[in-house]
């Protein structure tokens, strides 16, 4: 169940990331660091931090949305869903 989550929540930051090699790798290393960071919890602890996970990779997949400035227009800015 916590491996179905953890794999869940990588697809879910690669998609939201995709384009953007920084954040995707920075969002990876945060991933499995809290992963090993919670491998010793309890079984309500287990369950608590996979609702936690499966939370987190909804918001990555509906919430995020990527921008792209436009250098001729000044401020201006387009968005494009992930």
């Amino acid at each position: 169940m916590s491996l179905a989550a953890y794999r869940h929540l990588l697809r879910s930051a690669r998609i939201a990331f995709s384009g953007d090699v920084h954040v995707l790798s920075a969002a990876q290393n945060q991933i499995r660091q809290t992963f090993l960071e919670n491998r010793s919890l309890d079984s309500s602890g287990i369950q608590a931090a996979i609702r936690h996970a499966e939370d987190v990779a909804t918001i990555l997949r509906e919430n995020v949305v990527q921008g792209q400035k436009i250098e001729s227009k000044g401020d201006e800015h387009t968005f494009s869903e992930t």
